[in-house]
């Protein structure tokens, strides 16, 4: 009787054994799926605006309180050249001459006289016009500056869009995970129940769950973050939901050799053009400061009105008037000499400028084009060879597991691996875009590929 309980048990135990490692065999043939570096569903955000890149570039251009403000300068000054170029205002003359203080009449003396005049201001020949062309070179100066700032706002929002979409793929990878992370805990305690596992196995598990949690806390904190510097630069409130459009092109073309993008940048960057033009302005100011040497001219008329009679009886006449005069610049040693030496200073601070701005531009475009070729590598090297190469290990590891001829050590750390190569992936083609919209900026166009 005792040796026939005894096989009851026995075969009870086994049932049980095998119940568990068929559910276990179901889970881990759910699992049996690769994750893909795109797999996983961000929870829809029903107050959100879906943004494009292109979207948000043209939001930001079109309501970026920076911009508005370094447009309205622009056009101010604008308005500056016509000003500069016009004579100035004339004067009108009322004048009483000599007026008898002990009676005060107009008829007393024949020299009393009520005047009136107009004089007109006439600077030496070409400095209005001087005036008028460095007004012209600073207005287009700022013109040029518009287009700058414009340039580095689409760079500014380019970069943080395909930051907040590495984000976004970076938390739908590590929600991805965090299930699959969920689902080895409960194969881990299936197994350590039927006698198949060890308990180590599942405190590993929960271990790593815990740890992709801590990961999603930092990615979100740094989500928040750059979603109010975007919010920023559309002029929208800093704790405004942003959502991103989900679908990207992924292919990533080969670009012009460093020498063709120096060549453009040097003909289309704003930047070079705006330097070009204030060492015009700065020139045309020299120019003007010798015109200083020669003296300017002021031209005037008055008529004269005359009350009374004359011993004869007859009405005393009119007077004409006419007047000229100009300034003499005797000071030329402290004047006109130390304005010269001023101006001259201001044209090579301004060559000197333009040729600083110069070598920045060559090495934006330099750090940018080396930037994209080394993540447009990276971008072919996760997406064509390791990923995939990865996916089979872990598919491998996992049906290995399920015979018990890989322990579960392996498996997770496998698992974790390919996660953190689906992460660099989609980070490495995020900075791969994000260096595009530095080329962009840097060679002084839109999109690299205008």
């Amino acid at each position: 009787m005792e040796s026939a309980r005894n096989q009851n048990r026995i075969r009870r135990r086994a049932s049980v054994s095998w119940r568990g490692v068929g559910w276990l065999a179901l889970l881990l043939w759910s699992l049996s799926s690769p994750v893909h570096a795109g797999d996983g569903r961000q929870p829809p955000q029903a107050t959100a605006t879906v943004y494009t890149e292109e979207a948000a570039v043209a939001a930001a251009l079109a309501d970026n309180p920076g911009l508005a403000a370094i447009e309205a300068r622009a056009r101010a000054l604008r308005a500056v050249p016509e000003q500069k170029g016009t004579l100035p205002d004339p004067r009108l003359m009322f004048n009483v001459m000599n007026l008898p203080v002990d009676s005060f009449s107009f008829t007393q003396e024949a020299m009393t006289q009520v005047q009136v005049g107009i004089s007109q201001m006439l600077p030496y020949p070409g400095k209005l016009a001087l005036q008028e062309e460095a007004a012209l070179a600073e207005a287009a100066a700022a013109e040029d500056q518009v287009a700058e700032l414009r340039l580095k706002l689409m760079r500014d929002v380019r970069t943080l869009w395909w930051n907040l979409f590495y984000l976004d793929r970076a938390l739908e990878i590590v929600a991805s995970n965090q299930e699959l992370l969920r689902q080895f805990v409960t194969i881990a305690q299936t197994k350590y129940k039927v006698g198949k596992g060890l308990q180590q196995d599942v405190l590993l598990a929960q271990v790593e769950l815990s740890k992709l949690l801590d990961h999603e806390i930092a990615l979100q904190g740094l989500r928040s973050t750059v979603a109010a510097r975007f919010n920023a630069l559309l002029d929208r409130p800093a704790g405004a939901p942003v959502q991103i459009s989900q679908r990207v092109e992924e292919t990533l073309a080969e670009l012009q050799a460093s020498d063709a993008l120096y060549a453009e940048a040097e003909n289309t960057r704003p930047l070079l053009r705006q330097r070009a033009r204030r060492i015009e302005a700065a020139r045309l100011r020299l120019e003007l400061a010798k015109k200083d040497y020669y003296p300017d001219f002021r031209l005037g008329a008055t008529y004269g009105f005359r009350s009374g009679e004359n011993p004869d009886g007859s009405d005393r006449a009119d007077f004409a008037s006419f007047m000229f005069s100009m300034n003499l610049p005797i000071h030329t040693a402290t004047r006109q000499d130390k304005q010269v030496d001023q101006r001259t200073s201001e044209l090579n601070r301004e060559r000197y400028a333009r040729h600083d701005a110069w070598a920045r531009v060559r090495a934006e475009v330099a750090a940018a084009l080396a930037d994209y070729e080394r993540a447009r590598q990276q971008v072919s090297l996760f997406r064509d060879g390791i990923i995939p190469q990865a996916t089979q290990t872990v598919a491998s590891m996992r049906a290995g597991y399920q015979v018990n001829k890989v322990d579960f050590l392996n498996l997770v750390r496998a698992q974790i691996t390919l996660f953190n190569y689906q992460v660099q992936y989609w980070k490495a083609l995020s900075e791969a875009n994000q260096a595009l919209a530095r080329l962009a900026a840097a060679i002084g166009k839109e999109t690299v590929h205008e």
